[in-house]
């Protein structure tokens, strides 16, 4: 029996990246042995089992040959005449198949250190094509580490779209992938690399689209929606902001699309084809509601955030109402974390000025500060209660423009 570490564990040691988990790979045993070593039976799909004192995940060296559609669409074979170099083969890039015996030794047959290197992501074996999720990991590898793809994995990858194998990732995984990106330092690589293979216009139609739509002037400078788009997410990325505001910066544009070179004159408008189309795709990739719900708000309102200086009172605390700000605080400032994104997400622009939000939380602060409950016992009409304590919120918010 042989172990060693292999994938991720390697790689980010190899680049001097902090090491979360590592995972094992045993050769040349069988599931009794393990067992008989006090190991635990864990694996379902193949035999994993979990180390006795500490816990961590040993898999047995395993083979897997394509039987089906999408990813679960494999037979595995793991017995202990499978080598370490079989075992490794079946990974994605070579980056992930380098191992590391008990003794520090590298074994890498597929050349990964000369590709972390090289910066390069490179397929190991055209089983690459079996697995679409390996699409979705390379995006995000690409987001994470800043790595070329290799032409000839590119083109692996194009051939899984043209065939077919993206239309069968289950959406929950998809997500999965998604947020894991958005979450990287640079998410539009993963999003440019989804859209280099064809893959994007499968999974994300809605923001595929977007890619040669020009930006009305008076609104950006640049001539590509989808540009710009990516633009947004990467300065939300850049201030270290949370999911749901980079998917509300990756969505507030979508809508601008659906026909292209179309001037976009009205706030309403832009709320008229946005929004669906952020519901129809938070509903198809299981999207987390708070991830939905702020997305939906930034698509709806951000043009009037801009324009936050020139609004009514009354029509600043319709915004603040329909965004349940005085409820959800936080929330609101997420959202207003949003709308400073799409301002800033502009080649030069990156330290704009951005009064806006300042003022809209300012008076978020005044309308919440109104005494509803007094209001409400003061006022004998009953009826009348929800009119003045929003007449109230109003000059509460009047106070805050006329100081501004």
């Amino acid at each position: 029996m042989n172990i060693y570490v292999v994938g991720g564990a390697v790689r980010d040691g190899l680049l001097g990246l902090p090491v979360q988990d590592r995972d094992y790979v045993v050769v040349g045993a069988t599931p009794d042995d393990m067992i008989a070593a006090g190991y635990k039976a864990v694996g379902r799909d193949f035999p994993v089992f979990l180390h006795p004192r500490t816990h961590e995940e040993y898999a047995l060296a395993r083979t897997e040959r394509k039987s089906g559609r999408g990813y679960k669409g494999f037979t595995v074979y793991a017995a202990p005449d499978v080598t370490l170099e079989d075992d490794l083969a079946r990974r994605d890039l070579t980056i992930n198949a380098i191992a590391e015996s008990e003794d520090g030794e590298l074994i890498d047959p597929y050349g990964g250190q000369r590709d972390l290197e090289a910066r390069v992501l490179r397929h190991v074996s055209d089983a690459f094509v079996e697995d679409p999720v390996r699409i979705l990991r390379l995006a995000r590898f690409a987001a994470r580490f800043g790595f070329a793809v290799a032409p000839e994995t590119m083109a692996l990858c194009r051939e899984m779209v043209a065939n077919g194998e993206a239309d069968h990732l289950v959406p929950e995984r998809v997500w999965q992938e998604f947020a894991k990106g958005l979450m990287e330092d640079k998410p539009s690589r993963m999003f440019d690399a989804l859209r280099e293979c064809g893959a994007l216009a499968r999974l994300m139609p809605e923001l595929d689209c977007l890619w040669g739509v020009p930006q009305p002037a008076q609104w950006h400078p640049e001539i590509d929606t989808g540009d710009h788009v990516m633009r947004v997410v990467d300065y939300a990325a850049a201030q270290g902001w949370p999911l749901d505001t980079r998917f509300a910066a990756l969505c507030h544009d979508l809508g601008k699309g659906v026909t292209p070179r179309e001037e976009w004159p009205s706030h309403r408008e832009h709320e008229a084809r946005g929004v669906p189309l952020i519901e129809a795709v938070s509903e198809r990739l299981r999207v987390p509601t708070e991830c939905r719900d702020l997305a939906v708000m930034a698509s709806r309102e951000h043009l009037l955030v801009h324009k936050a200086a020139e609004l009514r009172p009354a029509t600043i605390m319709d915004m603040l109402s329909r965004c349940d700000a005085l409820r959800k605080p936080e929330r609101f400032d997420r959202f207003l974390d949003a709308c400073l994104a799409d301002a800033r997400g502009r080649l030069g622009l990156e330290a704009t000025p951005y009064p806006q939000a300042d003022l809209l939380r300012r008076c978020r602060d005044a309308a919440r500060a109104v005494d509803a409950g007094a209001i409400a016992a003061a006022t004998e009409d009953k009826a009348r209660i929800a009119d003045n304590v929003r007449r109230a919120r109003i000059e509460a918010v009047r106070a805050v423009v006329k100081l501004d």
